[in-house]
């Protein structure tokens, strides 16, 4: 059975982080499902409207990873959010992949508590909302136990080929990777 991920879209989320773990992921053979936090069109920072395939309110399974773009105000758009602050804990409670990027770690998970005792990184400048708890990292993705973050729009493919490595297995990642001519 393959992997699932859900990709959570509030209005004015950033594209290119959004975007590209879905294409990497649905490349790799994993389920992805995009939704929507208000609305199944969601406008992007930049005014792109993007179809999600459902409303979060609807989405009833866990799947195995929960994708949070960043971009602003999209990443304050889900911090806004009590079905994503639900759908998180729940997901970091069952040990499975909570991926945040952007703005989104410290907008998002920090305040639920999910990055405290946790190395982490975010857009720089972002980790000034981090509280004493974190470890604040400048690598450009960081993985520690089921949380991955990463920087931000340029680190957008190394953050879905870490997700999609963890879901599908480092060789279909190396795969992906190759045919997509991304250089490491």
């Amino acid at each position: 059975m393959s992997k699932t991920a859900l990709v959570i879209l509030a209005e004015g989320f950033e594209e290119v982080e959004a975007i590209a773990p879905v294409d990497v992921l649905r490349r790799a053979g994993v389920r992805v499902t995009l939704a929507g936090v208000n609305s199944r069109t969601v406008k992007s920072s930049r005014s792109i409207g993007v179809q999600a395939d459902a409303l979060l309110k609807d989405i009833k399974d866990l799947p195995d990873a929960v994708i949070l773009p960043g971009g602003l105000p999209g990443a304050t758009n889900l911090a806004k959010s009590v079905e994503v602050a639900k759908l998180v804990k729940q997901m970091n409670a069952a040990g499975k992949l909570v991926a945040a990027i952007c703005a989104a770690p410290a907008a998002v998970l920090a305040p639920l508590g999910i990055l405290d005792g946790k190395k982490a990184t975010c857009y720089p400048s972002c980790e000034a909302d981090f509280s004493g708890k974190i470890v604040h990292s400048t690598e450009r993705v960081v993985v520690d136990g089921n949380i991955i973050t990463s920087q931000g729009p340029g680190t957008a493919l190394e953050f879905a080929l870490v997700i999609a490595a963890r879901l599908a297995g480092q060789e279909m990642a190396d795969t992906v990777r190759d045919k997509m001519l991304v250089k490491t």
